[in-house]
């Protein structure tokens, strides 16, 4: 058995291919803007601090041992950064840890000689330490860390969220209005088979395959419109010119035959070809049909009460009474005559001329199943699959008979008007049973 997959409509397809290509752009950028503001970051912060020092150095060479100490407390009291001596004591930690922090290194040692000492933190105090000498005397010059470091993981954060942001709305929008003009197609297209022609796409729309896509579907929905009015018209045409010239011979028949039985199988004859009629005009039937609760054992019992003759078919119902579908009670009952009438016609056994015929129901989850059996020869499961296709005969029994081959036909398009479907087996004990699958309903108040 195939496995079941997930089905996505169009839009939330065409939106998933749109976030997937924008997130991807946003985080390639991400990174390029990344790699490309690198190198010169670091490279800016280590020349700031680079010339920081040498100011210091070139103030403290030009000063006396008395006033190089009034400097430097001067220094650091009026600017961001802190002069102090470097003592053979102090305990320091390396700066250089990743990959910004050693592009900082390399850039001051480059311009402030090997013997550049670059620290995060001396006796406990953290910053950007940078040990330099005057004379053979020690320093350390402490910077202000604001100064340093990549742009901040929290600005970058907010500044990728706000893309994202944006990536996912623009998403949204550009999806539907992508996949509107087909939606709009998709309703009307759903309408015209439900049978109504009127339904317009607008033809002004600024996307010219759009437009004549719309153009194309209105010239077919008006096609469809002028092919439904002629059918009816047609339709009925040929119901009055064919019924009319039948009631003549009806008329003439009884008044000139003498012969009682040619009379009577004259009669037979025009009864056959007025049935016919009736079939094809109940298979042409338009397909409007109005919903609502339907009692089955009453529909049942009603159209039971029109095969009165009991040498021909035997009806029995098993439906109890308060068991509801929704269906049309016109069609419904449309669906019982023909199914009554086809076990009428071939329901019946090898040893009996009379068909007996039982009608059930069973509620399946949702569903109410309408069970209708005869006890006839049944048909070949081969042929069971096209019993419904309009002119189709199941076996050698059936082409003798004198229908239109439309009974079975009717029943099915009948049954998918109300939402139902029609299943076709032959029976376990011999004959044909015709399963109508309809939803249930509940009785209506009062």
């Amino acid at each position: 058995m195939p496995g079941k997959h997930m089905a996505l409509s169009l839009f939330w397809r065409t939106f998933f291919l749109l976030a997937l290509l924008l997130f991807g752009g946003v985080f390639a950028w991400t990174q390029t803007f990344r790699a490309l503001e690198f190198e010169p970051r670091a490279v800016q912060a280590a020349q700031q601090i680079a010339s920081l020092v040498n100011l210091s150095r070139a103030s403290l060479r030009s000063a006396d041992g008395i006033n190089r100490l009034a400097l430097i407390k001067s220094i650091s009291t009026q600017e961001p950064l802190k002069l102090a001596p470097r003592e053979p004591g102090d305990r320091w930690v390396p700066y250089e840890i990743d990959r910004f922090s050693r592009a900082i290194g390399m850039e001051l040692r480059s311009r402030l000689g090997p013997d550049t000492l670059v620290a995060s933190a001396v006796n406990g105090a953290t910053g950007l330490w940078v040990g330099f000498s005057i004379d053979k005397d020690p320093y350390w010059l402490q910077a202000d860390p604001t100064r340093l470091g990549p742009m901040a993981g929290s600005t970058v954060a907010i500044w990728v969220g706000i893309a994202l942001a944006a990536t996912l709305f623009g998403s949204v929008a550009i999806a539907r209005l992508i996949n509107q003009p087909l939606r709009n197609l998709s309703f009307a297209a759903s309408r015209i088979g439900d049978g109504e022609f009127g339904s317009r796409l607008d033809e002004n729309t600024l996307t010219s395959e759009i437009r004549q896509v719309n153009m194309g579907f209105n010239r077919m929905a008006r096609e469809l419109a002028k092919v439904e009015e002629d059918r009816a018209v047609m339709l009925a045409g040929i119901s009055h010119d064919l019924r009319t010239p039948l009631a003549r011979l009806r008329l003439e028949a009884e008044m000139s035959v003498q012969d009682e039985e040619a009379k009577r199988f004259m009669a037979m004859d025009i009864d056959q070809l007025d049935a016919i009629i009736d079939k094809f005009m109940d298979y042409a039937r338009p397909g409007d049909v109005r919903l609502a609760p339907v009692e089955l054992q009453g529909a049942v019992e009603r159209e039971m009460s029109a095969f009165r003759d009991p040498t021909q078919i035997c009806i029995t119902s098993q439906v109890e009474p308060g068991v509801w579908v929704h269906g049309d009670d016109t069609e419904l009952g449309r669906v019982l005559q023909n199914l009554f009438e086809n076990a009428r016609r071939y329901g019946r056994s090898a040893d009996s001329s009379l068909a007996l015929v039982t009608v059930s129901c069973a509620r399946v989850l949702a569903d109410v199943v309408l069970s209708v059996r005869d006890h006839g020869p049944g048909v070949e499961p081969a042929k069971l699959s096209r019993l419904s296709t309009p002119f189709f005969r199941g076996d050698a029994a059936r082409t003798a008979a004198t229908g239109a081959g439309l009974g079975l036909a009717i029943v099915e398009k009948a049954v998918q008007r109300m939402g139902g479907n029609l299943q076709l087996a032959n029976a376990a004990g011999g004959g044909l049973v015709a399963h109508v699958r309809l939803r249930a309903a509940a009785a209506p108040p009062g």
